[in-house]
């Protein structure tokens, strides 16, 4: 049976699972089954007489990496990021991420084998802005993203695995690195339906791997770029994380002198009006880098709830790590019994983890590309 084929029966099997959304199913099977064949082998770019010198460069370096993943952070060893593809476009898929007025919890989609997610995404920028656009009619803020990768998870590794893709590839080497890290890292591990796990696990793989390759393999000028970028993301997400705080505290207050819903809604429009003010001040101080204005134009209680996923849990992955004795095996199997237990239970030593031991770690990656995942039904990320 061809590959195409047996992609065929997947999105089968997904549908006699129980979901019926097969128009959601049909452009996300079809979106996938483009950038399949899209993908070339990375040796045949870079023997190909008609690949431009840059991107051969750039494929070097994601053969690098992906060495460096396996040898030295024992992320999996497979057919992911072997092959390369360009899709002409900016972004490999759009995601919908939704939430009340006065909320910061997030509409929840559900798929079979990944259960429930935060996001839903899209091929077609047009059909993500059209879930929008219907989703503000029902009284939810809304805010649709650009993704530049996403993970299958390791299933489709018998399909040639995860490409590399232009939306990703030119990004600076340090940035690159960290990008690739987290996507292998949700090969190693994903729990169904918790976000906040799966997320905050990868983002401390990017920091802790990616901070291990700049700091043994890149060039100084890859550090000096990188530390230059990561300076203004560690003010920026602590800029954002400040505000979501600010706006959990609006929206929580259960005390018998809770506000009313219009004093709420007058308390958060400060918030938000603050942040904008604040940004431009940070912005300023930037010199003009521009870099997050389409993120903060579009901030509402979505894109702020959206970002938690990548932040809440980081540092108590990070002590993990360190209580692993910074051994990455040692780390992975102490991440895969803690999955193990009850969402509550295991909640509860992260909580515990992040609360003892600060982050010590650059900052998030999510300011450069703004989250990272995807909500097609093979989980993107």
């Amino acid at each position: 049976m061809g590959w195409g084929a047996r992609l065929l029966c997947l999105w089968v099997g997904l549908l006699l699972a129980g979901c019926a959304d097969t128009g959601y199913y049909t452009q996300s099977v079809r979106g996938h089954l483009k950038l399949m064949v899209a993908a070339r082998p990375v040796d045949d770019w870079l023997t190909d007489a008609h690949t431009a010198e840059p991107l051969r460069a750039r494929l070097r370096l994601a053969q690098e990496l992906r060495r460096f993943s396996v040898t030295e952070l024992h992320l999996p060893d497979n057919a992911s990021y072997q092959r390369f593809a360009d899709l002409q476009r900016r972004y490999v898929v759009w995601n919908v991420v939704a939430a009340p007025v006065l909320s910061l919890e997030l509409k929840k989609w559900c798929f079979p084998v990944v259960g429930c997610v935060g996001y839903r995404g899209y091929f077609a920028e047009a059909d993500a802005q059209a879930l929008a656009a219907e989703l503000r009619t029902q009284g939810l803020e809304a805010s649709v993203y650009g993704v530049p990768a996403y993970s299958t998870l390791g299933w489709m590794n018998w399909l040639g695995g995860d490409p590399l893709l232009n939306t990703f590839v030119t990004l600076p080497d340090g940035e690159l690195a960290r990008l690739m890290f987290h996507e292998l890292a949700h090969q190693v591990l994903y729990v169904a339906g918790d976000t906040p796990f799966n997320e905050s696990f990868a983002t401390a793989v990017e920091r802790l791997g990616g901070a291990r390759w700049l700091a043994t393999q890149a060039s100084p000028e890859a550090r000096k770029i990188f530390a230059a970028y990561d300076q203004r993301r560690q003010q920026f997400r602590a800029l954002t994380r400040n505000t979501r705080q600010s706006l959990t505290d609006i929206y929580e207050q259960n005390s018998p002198l809770a506000l009313d819903n219009q004093a709420r809604t007058a308390m958060k429009n400060k918030v938000m009006q603050d942040f904008k003010t604040n940004y431009a001040a940070l912005k300023q101080s930037w010199g003009g880098y521009n870099g997050y204005d389409a993120w903060v134009a579009q901030a509402n209680n979505a894109t702020f709830g959206a970002q938690a996923a990548y932040d809440d849990l980081v540092p108590a992955f990070e002590a993990l790590f360190e209580r692993a004795g910074r051994d990455w095996p040692h780390f992975f199997e102490a991440v895969k019994q803690l999955a193990q237990q009850p969402e509550p239970a295991r909640m509860q030593q992260l909580q515990a983890l992040r609360g003892n031991t600060p982050s010590s770690t650059p900052g998030n990656s999510a300011g450069a590309r703004p989250l990272a995942t995807s909500g097609n039904p093979f989980h993107s990320l």
